[in-house]
């Protein structure tokens, strides 16, 4: 864990914990029933109280001024209960990220100023997917009046709780793309009910048709590549921080029912079988721990190639991620695909976490296309 290696970060640590034992732990199973249930907004209120909602945004932009690091701390220590905030925190950050690079602290301070609720820091991201690799991008146009965007944006994360969106968008045929803040109240901005997706249930998503939605430019015309390749290989070990939480919530679980579960006359732990899933359960967690770890020392560092390794460590993340919590479940026996021991959660948590940034093949392809020069 990070924190084994820099104190400074310990406090972090701490208040994530502390926020999710006494706001997260009671009420986990409730929160996952959206979008057939309601919608917890007390929770982001007061995450946005403790400053989760702003972690790398400038302390002069109302955030907490923190860098990746703590952004890893934090996800770890919230999904390790629930990873829906996480998935929140997540999709919030990404979107300031893009911001803080199209513009710096001056577009920061421009698009949050006077920010003072959930909803004013919330900035909804179609999180799922590379917008670089997209065909089907909204298309923008310009005029005296500013910017226009016409389109579809499927799976927009965030897009029912935030007032505004960070949306990608090309001009017509360019191959080259610019990102946008939308105002998601705007009247020519139709929204889908919540989509019900795999997990991360109380991580909402819509899909959003744009019809001449007036929009603000985020940076330059046609940079939108460059500044999400920058914040690329940070989010992706963000994404892999979340899945270390969830690997430890997993395995918290495993643990407890172990030992309160007996078998033959024995808890179930001192069962050969069962005692060789949970040793592998703590060396891939161990290993996702210091993935997360050693790619946040290459980002600080730099360099390159430091990139390809930050996504390809997250990339083993996600894979370990899911065979862990595959693992919890088995340990539960038929317990582990019900929904009041949290497994079958995590087990669904863990593959859409694994989606954030797009799809498992397509970054693979990615990677070995930009590292040989393929592309």
């Amino acid at each position: 864990m990070l924190t084994s290696f820099r104190s400074d970060l310990k406090p972090f640590e701490e208040l994530a914990r502390s926020f999710a034992a006494r706001e997260l732990a009671k009420d986990v199973e409730e929160r996952d029933r959206h979008p057939f249930g309601e919608f917890s907004r007390d929770i982001l209120d007061k995450a946005c109280e403790v400053g989760f909602l702003g972690v790398v945004l400038p302390e002069k932009q109302g955030g907490i001024g923190g860098g990746i690091d703590t952004l890893c701390v934090i996800l770890d220590a919230v999904c390790r209960t629930d990873s829906s905030l996480g998935g929140i925190i997540f999709t919030n950050a990404l979107a300031h990220q893009v911001i803080l690079e199209a513009g710096g602290g001056a577009l920061a301070g421009k698009a949050f100023r006077g920010a003072s609720s959930a909803e004013d820091f919330l900035v909804a991201f179609p999180a799922y997917s590379d917008p670089s690799r997209q065909d089907d991008l909204p298309v923008y146009t310009k005029s005296g009046r500013g910017f226009t965007l016409t389109g579809r944006v499927e799976l927009l994360v965030l897009g029912g709780l935030a007032r505004r969106a960070l949306i990608p968008a090309r001009a017509g045929s360019d191959p080259s793309f610019s990102f946008f803040l939308v105002d998601l109240f705007d009247q020519r901005v139709e929204k889908s009910r919540p989509v019900f997706t795999l997990g991360l249930h109380a991580c909402p998503s819509v899909d959003v048709r744009l019809e001449g939605a007036g929009a603000g430019l985020i940076g330059e015309e046609g940079r939108g590549g460059a500044y999400y390749g920058r914040v690329s290989a940070k989010m992706h070990v963000a994404a892999a921080a979340m899945n270390a939480g969830v690997m430890k919530g997993s395995l918290d679980e495993a643990l407890a029912y172990s030992r309160e579960r007996f078998q033959g006359g024995r808890e179930i732990i001192g069962w050969s079988e069962v005692a060789m899933l949970l040793a592998g359960m703590t060396i891939k967690t161990n290993v996702a721990d210091m993935c997360v770890a050693q790619a946040c020392q290459v980002l600080e560092r730099g360099g390159p190639g430091s990139s390809s390794y930050c996504i390809s460590s997250a990339l083993h993340v996600h894979e370990i991620a899911c065979e862990t919590v595959t693992d919890g479940v088995q340990i539960l026996g038929g317990n582990g695909y019900m929904k009041d021991y949290g497994q079958e959660k995590r087990f669904r948590d863990a593959r859409q976490v694994q989606a954030l940034l797009g799809t498992v093949p397509m970054r693979k392809l990615g990677l070995i296309r930009r590292d040989r020069g393929l592309e």
